[in-house]
């Protein structure tokens, strides 16, 4: 009964079907929730806000991060049910190093830690770490996650292009410096000052803080904003063939996939699990087997029938 239930919660928090009401509704609480802390995070930077709402905000982020850190406790324990994941304490631990849990530890991790460590929330900017608990829309928006697939199906190919334009940004910084510096020597002191105005300038910002002004400096200028406009399409090619990709992925995978219901697979995962940790009773059974029966033994259907066993053994506990 135990491993059912772990299964079954493994499966809910794990998947977002959307044929699953219990699913779905934890895609939505947790969306909701962190939608709602995040507005608070926003709101309370208002003067207004937070000196009439002060006590409202700081009860949202306080319920926000009881429930995350339930949900991530909830969890690390169920996760044992996945044979990936069988071993109590080196399984629990490769699960937790998983990118989605590492993004849940994240989420709460800043408060416990401004909790423990009251000078860390002197520190300017620490409160927007608060704002990793977006990330945990991740785990529940399949829109995020094909994105992710996308960039990290295409990351050799977003590499090169970055790399060409970290070259490009180097080399046209330089001789920029090199035409400007006298003439500007506030504008462009340096390589890495004049980086700032390569990088507006690569990417058509064009902010007009830092320009050119002499003859050799526009025509680098000129020359690079038109490399530039061919250069950052790359990205935006490369990525959108990532996205044909995968939707046609998709695509294939629902036409040749059978669909097998949650609560079917939640209970198969269970069997397997229990499979699994049979194994070296199956070794033993094996090796016992060949000491009674000798030669005789080499006849496969004894071998399934001892498989058979542990299958219906582990249907009758898990009432599959």
């Amino acid at each position: 009964m135990s491993q059912s239930l772990k299964a079954r919660v493994y499966q809910i928090l794990e998947s977002s079907d959307p044929t699953d009401l219990l699913s779905r509704v934890d895609d939505w609480a947790v969306s909701l929730l962190v939608i709602l802390d995040v507005t608070a995070f926003i709101l309370e930077t208002s003067a207004f806000i937070s000196s009439n709402f002060k006590l409202f905000v700081n009860e949202i982020e306080l319920v926000a991060v009881a429930c995350f850190t339930l949900l991530y406790i909830i969890q690390l324990w169920c996760c044992t049910v996945d044979p990936r994941y069988a071993h109590p304490v080196w399984g629990r631990l490769r699960y937790a190093m998983t990118p989605l849990v590492v993004i849940d530890l994240m989420a709460i991790l800043p408060f416990y830690l401004m909790l423990l460590f009251p000078l860390i929330r002197s520190i300017k900017f620490a409160n927007v770490f608060r704002l990793l608990r977006l990330l945990k829309l991740i785990r529940y928006s399949e829109a995020l996650q094909t994105i992710l697939r996308v960039i990290d199906s295409k990351k050799n190919e977003l590499l090169m292009t970055l790399f060409t334009v970290f070259i490009l940004l180097i080399f046209a910084s330089s001789l920029m410096f090199f035409a400007e510096s006298q003439e500007q020597p506030d504008a462009f002191p340096s390589i890495p000052a004049a980086m700032w105005w390569g990088v507006v300038t690569l990417t058509t910002v064009g902010y007009g803080d830092v320009y050119p002004v002499t003859a050799l400096g526009k025509l680098f200028g000129a020359t690079l904003a038109f490399i530039g406009i061919g250069l950052f399409a790359l990205p935006a090619g490369i990525v959108a063939a990532g996205f044909s990709e995968e939707l046609q992925r998709k695509k294939i995978e629902q036409l040749t996939s059978p669909k097998i219901p949650h609560w079917e697979d939640a209970e198969r995962l269970a069997i397997a699990n229990h499979l699994d940790r049979s194994s070296d009773v199956m070794k033993t059974c094996i090796e016992m087997a060949k000491t009674k029966f000798g030669d005789s033994f080499e006849n496969e259907e004894l071998i399934r029938d001892l498989a058979l066993s542990l299958y219906e053994e582990a249907s009758r506990k898990f009432k599959l």
